[in-house]
């Protein structure tokens, strides 16, 4: 195997690739590795931990088809510090194959590969594509997986419920803590009431995946789920089990309700939360024309600030989470969002004004 490609184009992939294969201990070494494989001037990259796979092929100037298994993070270490310019990746012959050879300019590295059949065979998908917007499925990530729970002990949390409601299709994520629900106007992808429960890890890595174009293919299996864009293919097992009933989290209705500017919120709230410390909420004052935000920490101090707003309904006092009350403001992408409440013990709603197509439940924090 032989090939030549500029730096940053090979850097870019290997690291991309890279995210998933393994470092975990106690899994089988060639995971940590990642398969190089060179047909002609094309050189797919694939990365795996056998929950997640993420290949990708990019244009080379190929000297000698083949194969390789090569360290994933040695590997991208090793052409990221390369100078700019041409890199070079042979695999020798004359040793029986068990070399690696990197070259570009006068720097020379020379890596021992893993085994090459151990790395596990990639099957190509079996159901069919169907198409859909990057652009809106990006957003809607960005929106949702956010809320998705990172603890491993509620594997169901980890997910993100993906079904079809009516002509739409809804995205849910939560972590107990909160929940983000987005809706897709075209629904061609399930049946109507059908979901599936796909690992937030893998969703993020698409989010990443999707900047820049708006190509999406989307194949789901009986157990998997393959991601297409571009010259990328993600592929990851779903999860299985029953997702919670989030439906009863959801208020019919509000009788209090703040609208206030995102942006000015956002940064209110980022002042004040800097005396937020130990796990300290941020207080929200109801009431009136303003909204005032305030954090207070014993034995440290406290911060206030307050902004123009406008509140119908009872006055009250309601206490968030900061890091949770913030992600819920980012993710409404509008000049103006609404804080709905019941009361200071009930979930709150943060909707962005003019669209009904995301909400994000948030719940308080109790405070003396």
């Amino acid at each position: 195997m032989k090939f030549r490609s500029e730096r940053d184009v090979l850097a870019e992939a290997l690291a991309t690739a890279g995210r998933a294969a393994t470092s975990r201990t106690g899994t089988l070494p060639v995971l940590s590795g990642l398969r190089l494989e060179v047909r002609g001037d094309e050189l797919a990259i694939t990365g795996t931990d056998l929950e997640l796979s993420i290949r990708l092929t990019v244009k080379v100037g190929g000297d000698r088809d083949g194969a390789v298994v090569v360290p994933a993070r040695l590997t991208a270490d090793i052409v990221r510090s390369l100078p700019p310019g041409a890199v070079e990746v042979t695999l020798s012959d004359d040793t029986g194959g068990d070399t690696v050879n990197i070259t570009s300019g006068r720097s020379h590295f020379a890596i021992r590969p893993l085994g090459l059949d151990d790395y596990p065979v990639q099957a190509e998908p079996a159901s069919d594509a169907v198409s859909l917007s990057a652009s809106a499925v990006a957003e809607a990530l960005r929106q949702v997986v956010r809320a998705a729970s990172t603890d491993d002990a509620r594997a169901v949390l980890t997910g993100v419920l993906i079904s079809a409601e009516d002509d739409a299709l809804r995205m849910v994520a939560t972590d107990s803590y909160r929940l983000a629900v987005r809706e897709l106007p075209e629904n061609e992808l399930l049946a109507r009431g059908e979901k599936v429960l796909v690992p937030s890890r893998a969703l993020n890595e698409l989010q990443r995946l999707l900047g820049g174009t708006d190509d999406l293919k989307v194949r789901l299996g009986a157990r998997d789920a393959v991601f297409e864009s571009g010259g990328t293919r993600l592929t990851t097992r779903l999860i299985e089990g029953e997702y919670p009933n989030y439906r009863n989290l959801l208020p019919s209705s509000h009788p209090n309700v703040l609208t206030v500017g995102r942006d000015a919120l956002l940064e209110a709230l980022r002042r004040v939360k800097i005396l937020a410390q130990d796990a300290t909420p941020v207080r929200l004052t109801l009431g009136g024309e303003t909204l005032v935000l305030t954090a207070i920490t014993q034995d440290v101090g406290n911060a206030s600030e307050e902004i123009d707003a406008s509140y119908e309904g009872a006055e009250m006092t309601v206490a968030f989470n900061p890091d949770y009350l913030a992600a819920g403001i980012d993710a409404a992408d509008a000049e103006e969002i609404t804080l709905s409440t019941i009361d200071p013990m009930k979930p709150a709603v943060i909707r962005a004004v003019g669209r009904d197509d995301y909400l994000y439940l948030l719940m308080p924090v109790r405070v003396p």
